[in-house]
């Protein structure tokens, strides 16, 4: 048992422009040692099965309650905050621009 474990706040997906389903924090044990090679089929894999387990938290303050009621030792990773820049299509067009306009 690795007692390590990992607190992060579910980031987006690749594929997806929204945030939806980033609001839960998440909690996952750290690998205790290097993964491996099976001789007979090449894949990869290892005796540490506390590595296949990621719990879910509705915030982060129960994931830390959780983490500190069994005695694990974790790391909280805080989320970095998102800079929005508002755009508009009509600044492509307008007068007085300073850069170049390319298709």
């Amino acid at each position: 048992m690795s007692n390590r474990a990992r607190i992060y706040r579910q980031p987006k997906a690749a594929m997806q422009s929204g945030m939806a389903g980033t609001d839960t924090w998440v909690l996952e044990f750290v690998p205790a040692g290097p993964r491996r090679a099976d001789p007979l089929m090449g894949w990869s894999g290892g005796a540490d099965t506390e590595s296949q387990v990621h719990l879910r938290f509705d915030s982060r303050e129960e994931a830390v309650a959780f983490a500190e009621k069994r005695g694990l030792s974790y790391d909280v990773e805080l989320p970095r905050t998102r800079r929005i820049r508002p755009k508009a299509y009509a600044d492509n067009f307008r007068f007085g621009r300073t850069d170049n306009w390319t298709h």
